[in-house]
Order: structure tokens, then sequence, then C-alpha cells
């Protein structure tokens, strides 16, 4: 049996465990190595072939703390790879230029194993500025055995290298849940802007889901605010969000908390009529449960995929939210669905190399 260093963002965010979840399912038969916190054996206790160590326990948190002075991190880590047969860095916004994007770039480079296979799947490239910031990862990823982005954009970026490809964002393969009584309920998946290094849009960005909320409430449906990942903000913002609704609503709100309960996320979503999302995942999984969806894009990687698979509903990027009517999402629950039957199939395709390595 084939042992797999998986390399992921591990912070318990829902988009980033379900490609976790997805790579694991497609090859039963192969064993994955994953450092992360130690509740990440609860979270992802379902998947049988999936080996969890902990980076957080005392012992490897001092011994990382002593490599980090020594100017070499992640030590325990780095050991553990070097018994595995290859790598897989999977995950979505990896390539983000942040102010400190050189660490980064220096810890993604000491992520290859010497004479062993690297793959890159499920990510897009971006946003930067500073054309040495792609020059840099150009430089790297011809090091790595396979790369497949999950949008035109960042392929385009490095086409004219023969280990890149491009396939639909590999959540778009998630199973759909069996066909239960859709609740009357809609769910608003919540970010807060400023977590996202886009400054001085958390109070408008909460006005309007107050008045969205409202408003749908207004016409007899219960809102479900969801946060995607605690650490980030989203539990922070749902709260600002509910602080500003009026207390007669109150008894028409949930909220939905994802940490270590993946499936009753994912069925929340599921039974929901319609799916406000600002998460990526979250219009990524309404699609596939087939739920109307609006998007309230963040980022340029939303705007992409939207323009890839050729949404023809109603969107707003964050940036142009102050004209935002609540009459425009709520009349989206009538002209936002969309057959995303095709990407699924294609998002299949970002484990094709990688196939011929664990499926032989």
């Amino acid at each position: 049996m084939k042992k797999v260093m998986i390399y992921a963002y591990t912070n318990f965010n829902l988009g980033d465990d379900l490609f976790i979840k997805v790579l694991c399912e497609r090859y039963p038969h192969t064993k994955f190595i994953l450092h992360a916190p130690r509740d990440y054996k609860v979270n992802l206790n379902e998947i049988e072939n999936i080996t969890i160590i902990p980076d957080d326990t005392l012992i490897v948190r001092g011994i990382n703390f002593v490599s980090r002075k020594l100017k070499f991190e992640f030590l325990t880590r780095n050991l553990i790879a070097k018994n595995c047969d290859m790598a897989v860095l999977i995950g979505g916004s990896l390539f983000i230029e942040l102010d400190n994007w050189q660490h980064a770039y220096e810890l993604k480079k000491n992520m290859l194993i010497k004479n062993k296979p690297f793959f890159l799947l499920g990510a897009n490239f971006g946003p930067y500025k500073d054309r040495n910031f792609q020059l840099k990862y150009k430089e790297l990823f011809k090091e790595y055995t396979d790369i497949c982005f999950r949008e035109q954009y960042s392929y385009d970026l490095f086409e004219n290298l023969n280990n890149i490809r491009r396939a639909d964002d590999i959540i778009f393969q998630l199973e759909k849940p069996v066909e239960e009584e859709v609740g009357n309920y809609i769910v608003i998946s919540v970010i807060k802007p400023s977590e996202k290094n886009i400054p001085n849009f958390d109070e408008i960005y909460y006005q309007k889901l107050r008045d969205i909320a409202i408003y749908f409430i207004e016409r007899e449906l219960n809102v479900t605010f969801m946060s995607f990942c605690e650490s980030e903000g989203d539990k922070e913002a749902i709260e600002n969000v509910i602080k500003m609704i009026p207390e007669k609503y109150s008894n028409k709100i949930k909220k939905h908390l994802y940490k270590l309960n993946m499936e009753e996320t994912l069925g929340v979503i599921a039974k929901s009529k319609f799916v406000i999302a600002t998460r990526f995942h979250a219009m990524i999984v309404g699609w596939v449960y087939n739920k109307p969806v609006f998007p309230i894009a963040y980022s340029k990687k939303m705007t992409n995929v939207i323009n890839d698979v050729g949404f023809e509903g109603s969107y707003i990027e964050l940036a142009n939210l102050h004209s935002l009517e609540p009459e425009i999402v709520y009349n989206s629950l009538d002209t936002n669905s969309i057959d995303v039957s095709k990407q699924a199939i294609n998002a299949k395709n970002h484990f094709k190399k990688l196939d011929e390595y664990l499926l032989k």
C-alpha cells in the first residue's frame, strides 16, 4: 500500500476539509498521512485510510519551536514526509501575495520530497501584484510532477509549462445527498471582509446582510447564517450581523458553525431553499446540491469560476455591494440555478495524473 503525504490548510475550513475528504475517498487502498491539529481525528473519523499526526501536542510544538529558531521549520512534518512515497499539496487559495510571501514560498519549496513525485491539485494562483512573485513560483512549479489549477486564469499564467493542466473545482465532484425534504429556510454563508485583507467593508457588508435577512424573513422564509471557518472570523461576523437585526425577528434566525460536523453542515445546505454565498465553496456546494445561489464575490477566484462555468444568474462583487437591493437577491430564487453535471465530470480530471500512480 502506497503512503501519501497530504499538505493542506488544516484550520477547520469546510472547503479545505472537503478537499481532503474527496482525495482520500478516491483512493481507498492508499494510506494518507496528514500533519494537523489533533481534532482532525474527530473531523475525519469516517475516513479509514487517513492517519492524523497531531501537530499541536506539547512535544511537537516544542520541536517545531526549536527548529524555527534554527531556520528549519516544520521539522517533524518533513521527517514524516520523507517516509512517504509521494506528496500532494491540495487546496484552493494557496498562492496569495501577502507581505511575507517570500517566507511562504520557502515553506512550499521545503515541501518537496527529494526524488519523489509531488502533485499540486485544486488551487488558483493569486491575487498578486509583484511580477517576481509569479516568476519565483514558475521556477518552483517546474519541479512538480503535476499541477492542476481550478480556473482558466491561473492556467493561462503558466500554460507554457508542460506539467500544467486545468479542471473544474474538485468539490464539483462531491457526492450529492439522498433527496430529502427541503426546509423553509435559506443559508447565508458569511465572511469577515477585513480578515480577507479587504479593509473598510465590514460595516456595509454586515448592514447589507441584515437587510437581506429581514427581507427574506418578512416573506416567510427563515434564515440560517453559516460559518465555514470560525478562526477566519466567520462566527464573529455572524454575531455582528445578528446584533443589527431587530429582536422581533430572532425566532426566524439560526446560526450554524462548522468545525467538527462536516456531514451535518453539508446537510444544512442540502435541505435549504436557497444559498447566499460569500464563501467560495458555499457557492460550489450550493450548485452541486442544485440550489439557486446568489454569490457575493469577494475575490476574483469567485468571478473567474462564475465565468468559467457560464453562470448566468445574478451576483454582485463585494466592491459594489453598496448598490445591492434585497429584492434582487430575493428574485434570484427563481433565476439562479445552474446545471453543473459537466463540471462534476470534468472535476475528476484533477486526479488524472495521480491515478497513474495510485490506481495501477
